[in-house]
């Protein structure tokens, strides 16, 4: 299974909230076929503890779901032209970093 991020920007709704939300799906670049035939789950935007959150990432990955969010999104990083939404690759590791470094003072 070789695993990578396919993002995706969506445009929300003018009475809800201005911007763009992104998609980040999971995928299995082994399947044949693109997305949504190669889905594996959503990466949620916060990545938290095993137990604490009821994401279909998190079922899959446990207590290396960090460790994976992580890897996945710096490939993205690495391959990713459109500047917007590599500003929100940005945003995602460092709210990994910003979680890293509070489970580090405790």
């Amino acid at each position: 299974m070789k695993l990578e991020l396919e993002i995706f920007a969506v445009d929300t709704d003018e009475n809800t909230r201005a911007g763009k939300r992104f998609r980040f799906v999971v995928v299995d670049s082994d399947k044949p076929g693109g997305y949504p035939r190669n889905f594996v789950c959503l990466l949620p935007l916060r990545v938290t503890e095993v137990g604490k959150s009821n994401s279909a990432f998190l079922t899959i990955y446990g207590n290396k779901g960090v460790e994976q969010a992580r890897r996945l999104l710096t490939e993205a990083l690495k391959k990713e032209r459109n500047a917007e939404i590599k500003n929100e690759i940005e945003r995602r590791l460092e709210l990994l970093d910003s979680k890293a470094r509070r489970q580090n003072k405790m």
